[in-house]
C-alpha cells in the first residue's frame, strides 16, 4: 500500500505546481538567510580569533554557508521543474531527473538537519577553544615591542571593555601571569627585585590588573592594583568588599555570546528544514501525480500521487535486500578476478619426448 496517497485532478495538479513553485522561491529566499547568517558568524568569530585556539570553530559557519548556496541551486532548479510542469511537452524533458533529483533533496535535507544540530551542540567545543584562547592572549598583553605580538594589548583590553569581562575565568587570572612588559619596570627598585626573586620562573607578579578591568559604574575609585591588600587601601574589606571589577570572565562571557547566536542561528535553519522539507514531499507529490496519468495525451484525467510507492516497512525491506545483492554481485566479482588472477599465473608444464 502507498504511503499518503492522495488523487488529483488537472486542477489540482495545476494548484499544486503554482503552490511549490512560489515554495521554492521563498526557499531561496530561506537559504540567502542562511548563507548571510554563515557570513556574519564567521566575520564574528574572525574578528576574535586571536583569543581562540583553533579554526574548529569556523565549521558551523562554513557549513551555513555551504548550506545557503546548496539551498538557492537546489530550489532554483526546483521551481523551473515546477513552472514546466504545468506545459507537458516541457515537463518530459525533466521526467528523467526527477528521481536523481529528489534523492539529492533527501540527502541535502539530512545534512541540513545535522547542521541544526551543530549549531545547538558546539559549546563543549567552543569553550575549549576560547579557554586556551585567551589563555594565550593573556601571556601575550605585555609583548607590545614583540612583532606579531603587539596588538594584543588592544585586542585583550577592547575586549574587556565591550564584554564587561575580566580575565579567562576571572579577575584573579591576571594574578597568575606577567602582564607588566619588562620596559615598563624599574629594575633598581627593591620591591621589583624582591617580587621577581620571589617567583620560580622569574616574573613579575602582582595583585592587579590592567585598567580594562574596571567598572566605571562603580562610586568608588577603581582599585586594580594590590586588589587583596586590605591595608593598602581605606575603608576596604577585600573578602567582602564589592570589588569595582568585573566579575565574570572573558570565556563565560564569549561563549554566552556565541552560543546564543549560534543558538538562534539553529532554530532559523531547524525551521527553514522543515520548510525544505515540506516543499520535497510537495514535488514528489507532483512527481508521481504526473508519472500516474494513464492517457498523457488526455491531461484532464485523473490521477494519483504518493510518497512511496509501498509502506515504509516494506520500502526498507526492498532497500535492504537491494543492498544484499550488491554486496553479494560485488564479493562474486571480486572471486572472478582472484580466479583469474591465479590461471594467469600459472605456467604450462611442457613434456619434451628425445
Amino acid at each position: 500500500m502507498a504511503l499518503l496517497k492522495v488523487k488529483f485532478n488537472q486542477k489540482k495538479r495545476v494548484k499544486l505546481a503554482q503552490g511549490l513553485w512560489l515554495m521554492n522561491w521563498f526557499s531561496v529566499f530561506a537559504g540567502i538567510l542562511v548563507f548571510s547568517m554563515g557570513l556574519f558568524l564567521k566575520i564574528e568569530l574572525r574578528k576574535r580569533s586571536e583569543v581562540m585556539d583553533n579554526s574548529e570553530s569556523h565549521f558551523v559557519p562554513n557549513s551555513l554557508i555551504l548550506m545557503g548556496i546548496l539551498s538557492c541551486a537546489f530550489n532554483g532548479f526546483a521551481g523551473k521543474i515546477c513552472y514546466d510542469s504545468l506545459d507537458p511537452a516541457k515537463f518530459a524533458k525533466w521526467k528523467p531527473l526527477l528521481k536523481p533529483y529528489l534523492a539529492l533533496c533527501f540527502f541535502f535535507n539530512i545534512l541540513l538537519f545535522f547542521v541544526a544540530l551543530i549549531c545547538f551542540l558546539m559549546r563543549g567545543s567552543l569553550e575549549s577553544t576560547l579557554a586556551q584562547g585567551l589563555k594565550n592572549g593573556m601571556k601575550f598583553y605585555r609583548d607590545t615591542d614583540t612583532p606579531g605580538r603587539c596588538f594584543m594589548k588592544k585586542t585583550i583590553d577592547m575586549l574587556q571593555i565591550e564584554f564587561k569581562c575580566c580575565g579567562n575565568s576571572g579577575f584573579k587570572d591576571w594574578f597568575e601571569i606577567q602582564w607588566i612588559s619588562n620596559r615598563y619596570l624599574d629594575f633598581s627598585s627593591k620591591e621589583v627585585k624582591d617580587r621577581i626573586k620571589s617567583n620560580v620562573d622569574g616574573r613579575y607578579l602582582v595583585d592587579g590588573v590592567p585598567f580594562s578591568c574596571c567598572n566605571p559604574s562603580s562610586p568608588r575609585p577603581c582599585i586594580q592594583y594590590q586588589v587583596t591588600n586590605n591595608s593598602a587601601h581605606y575603608s576596604y574589606d577585600y573578602q567582602t568588599e564589592e570589588l569595582n571589577l568585573w566579575r565574570r570572565g572573558c570565556r563565560e562571557a564569549l561563549l554566552h555570546y556565541y552560543s546564543s547566536m549560534m543558538s538562534s542561528m539553529g532554530a532559523v535553519v531547524l525551521l527553514v528544514w522543515l520548510f525544505e522539507m515540506s516543499v520535497m514531499v510537495g514535488l514528489r507529490l507532483l512527481h508521481t501525480s504526473l508519472e500516474s496519468i494513464a492517457n498523457p495525451e488526455d491531461p484532464e484525467c485523473e490521477s494519483e500521487g504518493w510518497i512511496l510507492e509501498n509502506s515504509l516497512k516494506d520500502t526498507l525491506k526492498s532497500a535492504l535486500e537491494s543492498l544484499k545483492k550488491m554486496g553479494k554481485f560485488n564479493q562474486v566479482e571480486a572471486g572472478a578476478e582472484a580466479a583469474e588472477g591465479e590461471e594467469g599465473g600459472k605456467t604450462p608444464a611442457i613434456t619434451t619426448v628425445s
